[in-house]
């Protein structure tokens, strides 16, 4: 396909994303069933092009005075297509297959510089949001805000019941990965640039192998920090498909005893087969929902690690959609939610056991906010900080800062740490 024709395909799916609220992975796939002339090569570049356009949506709507899929598909173009501003203009030719030719509007809005924007557009952070952002970062959130608006890296998380992170590194060598900054037993595939395709990973033998798991380096940093440690008894509340799961039970060798449960059993299902395939013995799964199930285990925990739900800001480089259709309501629902998930786990640990708090967000409100007002409640437990429990755990390297300044709990970003957006929190009962 054409340049011109990749912009129409753009603009075409970013319509049905924008105006008629379709989820983004699945307007693509449709408009890929649609058009099965396009190669795997255009629908690759067109699907980066669609998510650069989000991940910029107020930045670029504002260089444009627009923000209509035309505008977003075009103010994204020069990075995702790799074109100068003379070939976006031949490329939008009138043409059947093509965009109508550029305004003289457009034309400006392609080289538009943004000093003059507000610091919640040149950040492309929701503007309701923006003073959660400031209160969190400071003068770097508009740093922060830009480097969440970017293209992340492919990060896999070794699995050391079946590998080794230099076997890993060796049999995925054709893909440029390198090791992790942080963790000991990650992998990391560079994030494409321009047209680049990201390679499946899971179409590899290594994967089918059960070597490794796709998974961020921050969340590996989280099971790691979180110290499933041999013969303990755990407990992961939010577990979700089982990343952490499967984390923690490479991290104690099949010893001891997991316990995964989630309130929706339907997100648990794939955790059976990727427990298969990663050769994880020590887990058993809780029926998702079944309040009777899981209380009747009793304060019999080492360690419950709550996942909790959260509104997602620390990972809007790959879901750059989620925060567009973010809410204040939804806000409100989350931090009732991890207080309520906190106090169940509260009752879950037996004195001198730990809670590990996660969270995928960068909101003072869901993060140090919500373990605040569940210290309150609960005076049983205590803050461990950060930096004592690192060292512990990951002793061949020192903490790093956290993005939040504070120096209880960890706040992980992809500007300070390369990662996605977390926040840990050990919390321990003082019996």
């Amino acid at each position: 396909m054409q340049p011109g024709a990749r912009l129409k395909a753009a603009e075409e799916i970013l319509d049905e994303i924008v105006n008629r609220h379709r989820p983004a992975a699945l307007a693509l796939a449709d408009w890929g069933k649609s058009h099965r002339f396009a190669g795997s090569g255009d629908r690759n570049a067109i699907g980066g092009l669609v998510y650069d356009a989000l991940r910029r949506r107020s930045s670029i709507g504002w260089a444009f005075q627009s923000d209509s899929p035309r505008a977003m598909s075009l103010g994204a173009a020069s990075a995702a297509l790799g074109l100068t501003l003379e070939a976006i203009a031949a490329a939008c030719d009138g043409s059947q297959h093509a965009l109508a030719p550029l305004s003289d509007a457009e034309t400006a809005g392609l080289t538009r510089p943004l000093d003059d924007a507000p610091d919640h557009v040149r950040a492309d952070v929701p503007e309701w949001l923006w003073p959660s952002f400031v209160a969190s970062f400071g003068s770097r959130a508009v740093a922060e805000g830009q480097k969440l608006a970017s293209r992340a890296p492919t990060d896999l998380r070794v699995n050391t019941l079946k590998a080794t992170q230099e076997k890993v590194l060796k049999a995925l060598a054709e893909f440029k990965v390198e090791p992790t900054a942080h963790s000991p037993i990650g992998v990391r595939v560079p994030a494409p640039i321009g047209t680049a395709r990201t390679p499946n990973l899971q179409a590899e033998a290594a994967f089918q192998a059960g070597w490794f798991e796709v998974q961020d380096e921050g969340s590996q940093l989280v099971s790691l920090l979180a110290g499933g440690d041999a013969r303990l008894q755990v407990l992961d509340l939010c577990a979700g498909a089982g990343g952490k799961t499967l984390a923690l039970a490479a991290h104690m060798q099949n010893t001891g005893q997991i316990y995964a449960y989630d309130e929706d059993r339907q997100r648990l299902k794939p955790i059976f087969e990727r427990l298969k395939r990663a050769g994880a013995r020590n887990v058993q799964i809780l029926k998702g929902g079944d309040h009777v199930a899981l209380t009747a285990l009793g304060p019999r925990f080492d360690l419950v690690l709550v996942d909790a739900p959260c509104t997602g800001t620390g990972v809007w480089r790959r879901r750059p959609e989620a925060k567009w259709k973010l809410k204040p309501q939804s806000l409100e629902q989350r931090q009732t939610e991890q207080l309520a998930v906190l106090m169940t786990a509260r009752h879950m640990v037996k004195p001198g056991g730990r809670i590990v708090y996660v969270t995928c967000s960068l909101l003072a409100e869901e993060n140090s906010g919500r373990v605040a007002a569940f210290l309150a409640a609960a005076p049983e437990f205590r803050f461990e900080p950060f930096a004592d429990v690192w060292r512990a755990r990951l002793p061949t390297s020192e903490p790093p800062l956290s993005a939040d300044g504070r120096d209880d709990g960890l706040l992980l970003t992809p500007l300070s740490n390369g990662t996605d957006g977390f926040y840990i929190a050990t919390l321990k009962h003082r019996g």
